[in-house]
């Protein structure tokens, strides 16, 4: 099994647990339509970017530095950290 390449995009900030989403603060690039990988103490699993949000807009694409809110699959837990697949 050859690990696939992955590449740190941000961490989590913040979970609204009603409504699944996860605010991550990126120190990279992220745009709809990229596969991720959320890994943590507890979490672990993979998703593909749907939507993502600054300030309740919707965007295609976050730069370095901004907060997106993203729908999660799955519960994440603050400090977990969110990685993009190559």
């Amino acid at each position: 099994m050859v690990e696939e390449n992955l590449v740190e995009v941000g961490r989590v900030t913040h979970y609204f647990t009603k409504i699944s989403v996860a605010v991550i603060e990126l120190k990279a690039p992220l745009a709809v339509g990229d596969r991720i990988a959320i890994k943590g103490p507890t979490t672990d699993f993979e998703q593909v970017v749907e939507s993502m949000q600054i300030e309740h807009k919707n965007v295609q694409r976050a730069e370095a530095g901004q907060s997106i809110g993203l729908k999660v699959a799955q519960r994440v837990r603050e400090k977990d950290i969110v990685y993009k697949k190559l």
